[in-house]
């Protein structure tokens, strides 16, 4: 699994302003259902009741919401930069700007789980977050996580 088959370019954005974390899941359902066709209202109710278990939050200014849905035939990604730092309860009461979510298939088992772990390794390499904060080119984001990150997930 490599983050190319996850994430495709017109699911990596640049957000100016997003207010709150409410607001933060509404702009990834609508991204959502502008690059793969996912219902938007479905999506934005399954990160929250996926947060609701716990935040997603975690640490070092990346948060990693994910959630299960009906109609989705494979795990799907979208990326945010937040220009702006997001509070998100995160384990490490640090606010939020590198959001990397994941969507994937209600009944998924361990493709699910391979996802969220090629992604949380990519997104605990303080190098990879130095570059993703530095630039504000969504196509430049797109390259540099699913170039250099051709990792094989466990």
């Amino acid at each position: 699994m490599q983050l190319s088959n996850l994430l495709q370019p017109d699911a990596v954005k640049v957000m100016a302003t997003v207010t709150s974390k409410k607001r933060l899941f509404q702009d990834l359902g609508e991204i959502a259902h502008s690059a793969y066709g996912l219902d938007a209202t479905q999506t934005v109710d399954a990160l929250q009741e996926r947060e609701s278990l716990g935040p997603t939050g975690v640490g070092h200014g990346v948060a990693l919401p994910h959630a299960r849905l009906h109609g989705l035939d494979r795990v799907v990604g979208v990326f945010l930069r937040l220009e702006r730092p997001l509070d998100f309860d995160a384990v490490d009461r640090l606010p939020v700007d590198l959001v990397f979510a994941l969507f994937a298939p209600k009944d998924s088992g361990v493709e699910h789980l391979k996802a969220l772990a090629l992604v949380s390794r990519t997104m605990r390499n303080a190098e990879t977050c130095v570059k993703l904060r530095a630039n504000t080119d969504p196509a430049a984001l797109h390259a540099m996580l699913t170039e250099a990150h051709g990792v094989q997930a466990a």
